[in-house]
């Protein structure tokens, strides 16, 4: 074959070996499968599929177009699918990839084949941090040089240097049988060594360049993981913080009430204790609006006993449409609380909140209303006010929209002085799936996580 040709289709090898790589990586199963060091017996199956499939038609170009060696990617495939997934998972990778090749012909390629992505699969168990896989890179002098840094003057064997040199074992083994049996398995072979080279070094190019693109997939999922889980903890300190002078406040109106009125004394127990029960639900990020209504009503009716009746009047105008709609939990109670505290207490006469809900342009309108003394929005958002002590009033509200929602939902205020405060908040919906509670939602996206 004319040398020129054999370079062509080395390059074009690269950029087969970009393409589909590329090309597998949108799959979410296959990052699904990438992400997993330890893998189940169907897992491997799946991976073995995911890249041998496509590979596999490789071979079968190959062998029915004239000239289009590029397209057969069966030996780099095996040692790929071995390093990732192990010596079965090599295996399989080498007999699906070889099957092909065996029914034109030649039957040497399956066994080869298999035989490399065992060894392969071998040296994945022989690296001590896996971790080294996929660092691999096909510039061997500076692994050289790095491994003589790092083992003078103790040296040892570097994996990724073995590795290294395991493709150019095998891939000159698969050479040299292919000049005892030329017509029984694949190989591209030049006689001039700078074009030998060059193939040699296309193939450990190829290995490389898939390693890099997955294992670019790879450190973006382990970046989303640890965002969510960054979300979760901060969600967490934001909900788990637990006022105690709300609860000491509590105790004295049910001690103040056991001897004259007993069952007022017994519904009080009750409702803390659903309070407490639903703060000690961390886990909760998202519940429907029915459920923290129900929450509020105890709050607030423990509210009513502390301030007397005569003070607190609490009106309710809610979509019957809302109430499924799935809101942060614990969203409500500091935006009423203020109310009461910030707004109400200090009116000798007491007033009244007014709570609404309705669906309006995609959106979850919510509002918080009270006839109260009213009050600066920026002093509401800096006032520590809530169950959480110093952590949920305003100011933790806000934040826990941003964190949930980013820029897609809203919370304004308007507060004036002696004519009360309304807040509104303005929320994307998010309907309920099942009767679980949903732990995250990137509502930008509009799937769960």
């Amino acid at each position: 074959m004319e040398q020129r040709l054999i370079l062509v289709n080395q390059l074009v090898k690269l950029g087969v070996a970009a393409a589909v790589s590329s090309a597998l990586v949108r799959s979410v199963r296959f990052k699904s499968l990438l992400f997993k060091e330890e893998r189940t017996l169907a897992e491997k199956i799946h991976l073995v599929l995911f890249i041998g499939v496509p590979f596999a038609l490789g071979v079968v170009v190959r062998a029915s177009v004239k000239n289009f060696l590029a397209a057969d990617w069966s030996f780099e495939c095996a040692i790929l699918v071995g390093v990732i997934g192990g010596r079965v998972s090599g295996a399989l990778a080498g007999a699906v990839v070889g099957f092909p090749a065996m029914l034109h012909g030649e039957w040497a390629a399956l066994p080869f084949d298999v035989m490399a992505g065992t060894i392969a699969g071998m040296l994945r168990n022989l690296a001590q941090d896996k971790e080294a896989v996929w660092s691999f890179s096909p510039f061997i002098d500076l692994s050289v040089y790095r491994w003589i840094r790092r083992n003078f003057p103790r040296p040892r064997l570097d994996w990724q240097i073995l590795f290294f040199g395991t493709i150019l074992v095998l891939r000159f083994a698969r050479g040299e049988l292919s000049r005892y049996l030329p017509r029984h398995i694949f190989s591209v072979d030049s006689p001039q060594w700078p074009v030998e080279a060059a193939i040699y070094a296309a193939t450990v190019m190829s290995i490389a360049i898939a390693l890099k693109v997955w294992n670019n997939s790879r450190t973006e999922l382990k970046l989303e993981e640890q965002q969510m889980l960054l979300l979760q903890a901060r969600m967490e300190a934001l909900q788990s913080q637990i006022n105690p002078h709300f609860l000491f406040n509590t105790l004295n109106s049910v001690s103040s009430l056991v001897r004259f009125d007993p069952d007022t004394a017994r519904d009080l127990i009750i409702k803390l204790a659903n309070i407490l029960r639903r703060l000690l639900r961390s886990g909760d990020a998202f519940v429907p609006l029915r459920e923290e209504l129900e929450f509020i009503d105890d709050y607030l009716d423990i509210e009513v006993v502390r301030f007397g009746t005569d003070k607190l009047k609490v009106d309710k105008q809610l979509e019957p449409a809302t109430l499924e709609v799935l809101v942060p939990g614990m969203l409500l109670q500091p935006l009423v609380e203020n109310s009461i505290k910030h707004g109400l207490s200090a009116k000798l006469d007491g007033g009244s909140i007014c709570l609404r809900s309705q669906l309006k342009d995609g959106l979850l309108h919510i509002e918080v209303e009270d006839d109260g003394v009213g009050m600066g929005a920026a002093n509401l958002l800096e006032r520590p006010t809530g169950l959480g002590g110093t952590g949920i009033g305003l100011a933790n509200v806000a934040e826990r929209l941003k964190v949930l929602y980013g820029d897609a939902a809203r919370m304004t205020i308007d507060s004036r002085e002696g004519k009360g405060t309304l807040v509104r908040l303005r929320l994307p919906v998010l309907e309920r799936r099942d009767s679980a509670a949903v732990p995250y939602y990137d509502v930008r996206s509009s799937t769960a996580r």
